[in-house]
Formats: C-alpha cells, sequence, structure tokens
C-alpha cells in the first residue's frame, strides 16, 4: 500500500532552524521519521496566519517555500518533490520519498488570479482557503463571517482552481463555505486535516450533512490527529489548567528566537507537559476514521495528521513514525487490506489525480 499524510506543518518548522535531515528528538515530522512510519508520501503545508499583512504572508509564503527546496535538495537524493499522482506512484517504485505543496490560507495570493497561478507554477497542488479567519476568499469557521461563505472574488478563486486542476481544501472553511464550494466547483473537493462534529463539537469538524455532501462530490476528507479535534472533554480540561495557554506562550517564544537555547528548552518542556497529561489517543482518531466512513464510504476517508502543527499528538501516535499503530487499530476493527489501502493514500492519490484530468 502507498501510505500518504495529506497534512503537515513540516515548513514552518523549516523555518525555526529544524534540520529535516535529522530525526529530532521533539519534531513531530522529519524524514527519518516519515520514513521509519513506512510514510511514502507527505503533503507539505505553507502555513501562513492571520496576523500576518499581506505582503508580509506573501513574502513569508516564499521564504518558507525556499526552506522547503533547500531541505529536499539537502535529503541527498532520498527525497523529491511531486506535483502529480503519477509521480508519488513513481518515486515509491524508486525508494523516494515524496513531498508535495500545499498551502494553507489563501491570504498570499493578494485577491489576484495571477498570483494565484504563479504559486501554481512554483510547485502547490492544493490550498487551504483559509485560516482562522476571514481573508480575501472566504470565511474561516471560527471567523467573523465577512462574507457568508465565498466572496465575490473567492467564487472566482474556486473557478480558477478547477482550471488549473489545483485541489480545493475547505479545512478551517465555515459551513456556508463549503456549501458554496460544492455547489460551484466542478471538481471533487477536499479537506485535508478535518475531524467529524458528531463525535466533538469543535467548529474545525464537519457535520455529517456535510461529509456525505463532499463525498457525493467525489471528495475526501482526511481526519486530523489534533487532540481537541477528537473529544471535547481534553478541551474543556485544557481550559481548566491553563496548559495550552502555557503551551501556547512557549511556543511562541520559541518562533521569535529559534536558535536561542533558553527558548528552545522552555518549548520542550512545555511539550512534555502536554504528553504527560490523559489525552486522546489511537483509538479516539480511530472512532473518528469510523464514523467518516459510515456517513460517506470507504471511498472517501483518509488520513491528514496536522503534524507538527499541533501542540501534542494523541497518545501512541506522537509522531509520525508512530502510524503503523494505527493501521493496526484499523485491522483489528476489520478493515480489510484493500480499506486500509484507500484510507493511508489511495482516496486522496484518487482524487488528486481526477482534479488535475478536469483541469482546462
Amino acid at each position: 500500500m502507498l501510505v500518504l499524510d495529506s497534512h503537515c506543518d513540516a515548513p514552518s518548522q523549516m523555518m525555526r532552524a529544524r534540520d529535516f535531515t535529522k530525526d529530532n528528538p521533539w519534531g513531530q515530522v522529519d524524514f527519518p521519521k516519515l520514513r521509519a512510519g513506512g510514510v511514502d508520501a507527505s503533503v507539505f503545508a505553507l502555513y501562513n496566519g492571520k496576523e500576518l499583512a499581506p505582503d508580509e504572508a506573501t513574502r513569508y509564503t516564499l521564504d518558507m517555500l525556499s526552506h522547503l527546496y533547500d531541505q529536499v535538495d539537502a535529503a541527498d537524493g532520498e527525497v523529491e518533490l511531486a506535483f502529480t499522482a503519477d509521480e508519488v506512484k513513481e518515486n515509491k517504485e524508486n525508494g523516494l520519498l515524496s513531498i508535495l505543496i500545499s498551502m494553507e490560507n489563501g491570504a498570499p495570493i493578494q485577491n489576484s488570479l495571477a498570483m494565484l497561478r504563479m504559486f501554481f507554477r512554483m510547485g502547490v497542488v492544493a490550498m487551504t482557503l483559509t485560516h482562522n479567519g476571514d481573508n480575501q476568499i472566504c470565511d474561516s469557521c471560527v471567523g467573523k463571517h465577512t462574507w457568508g461563505g465565498l466572496s465575490p472574488f473567492g467564487r472566482e478563486v474556486v473557478a480558477e482552481m478547477n482550471r488549473l486542476g489545483m485541489v480545493i481544501d475547505i479545512a478551517h472553511c465555515s459551513d456556508d463555505v463549503v456549501r458554496d464550494c460544492l455547489a460551484l466547483s466542478k471538481a471533487p473537493i477536499v479537506s485535508t486535516h478535518s475531524c467529524c462534529r458528531a463525535l466533538a463539537s469543535h467548529p474545525r469538524n464537519l457535520t455529517d450533512d456535510l461529509l456525505k455532501a463532499i463525498a457525493d462530490k467525489g471528495g475526501v476528507v482526511q481526519i486530523n490527529f489534533c487532540p481537541a479535534f477528537l473529544r471535547d472533554d481534553y478541551v474543556e480540561m485544557m481550559n481548566s489548567t491553563g496548559a495550552g495557554d502555557r503551551a501556547d506562550a512557549a511556543e511562541a517564544e520559541f518562533i521569535a528566537a529559534p536558535t536561542d537555547p533558553e527558548k528552545v528548552a522552555a518549548w520542550v518542556k512545555a511539550q512534555a507537559e502536554l504528553e504527560a497529561m490523559p489525552r486522546p489517543g489511537i483509538a479516539d482518531v480511530a472512532d473518528h476514521i469510523d464514523h467518516a466512513v459510515r456517513v460517506m464510504g470507504i471511498d472517501h476517508v483518509g488520513v491528514g495528521t496536522d503534524f507538527d502543527g499541533i501542540l501534542v499528538g494523541p497518545a501512541g501516535l506522537e509522531n509520525v513514525s508512530k502510524l503503523p499503530a494505527l493501521w493496526e487499530e484499523l485491522r483489528s476493527r476489520g478493515y480489510s487490506s484493500a480499506d486500509i489501502s484507500k484510507i493511508v493514500g489511495g482516496n486522496f492519490l484518487r482524487v488528486l489525480s481526477e482534479v488535475q484530468s478536469m483541469a482546462e
């Protein structure tokens, strides 16, 4: 089977002085861990936050993209960029790890379809339309709902992404944005890293109606490993203890000074505190997969870990090297080898191929 993780925030960590050719003790993703976890392909997201001004977001995203290319080059021929499903499969046959590129938050295109086309030409195969705040394209699930869905420019973005053969990712979007994308897109849409709202009420999660509608359109939903999206009681515990706030503060100081030994040590300490606390585990991730499969069907569910973008992974899934434990859990629940092959990568690759084949 071919294993593909449809979303991790590795480029953000590249900006924080992490060497991805090495096995980093507190890193959730690096090239050795991807190999150890049997991962054949990973989608590295160029994340930019709502706090960045438009020009700053564009510059920062280009800087991340440059670091990504540099780290792949430094991998000494063991890692290759891939831009199509066929290239992913070819790289696997040649014993190479594939890295695909997405953009998380469309703010860097700055209200310009020409900029969208430029990022596509530089290798961005998918784009998460927004993040944790409304932007020029659409509303966020945690935003002010400025547009009531897609903006007029966002509608143009959907059409242009269809024309280019670029995957539309609705993770972080409001429910109305998801409905607009389903109505307007000629190609299947995806959520690269979301969970099921029927099991956990976080607004980042998708309702059963939206899960089914995405499947009816031919798309996929890739289950996220963020503990806060897996169980409500974890969110309540984090709020009551303040552990999440402490970790966020330590991470912010680390981001501002990623080579300062004291800031690094404080961030490692914060991660250790979170890992010592009770949290959702492998079974909870499998529960969300089970639910999505029941609602959507086996051909429309996958895995998008969100590693390197979350404070801590589920118990037993602390980093990407631990992924085989999840596949074993699915086997114990009666999933066949063919079913697991679809979930671990086949479904997402099918959609990527379909979207690209529909390009004009």
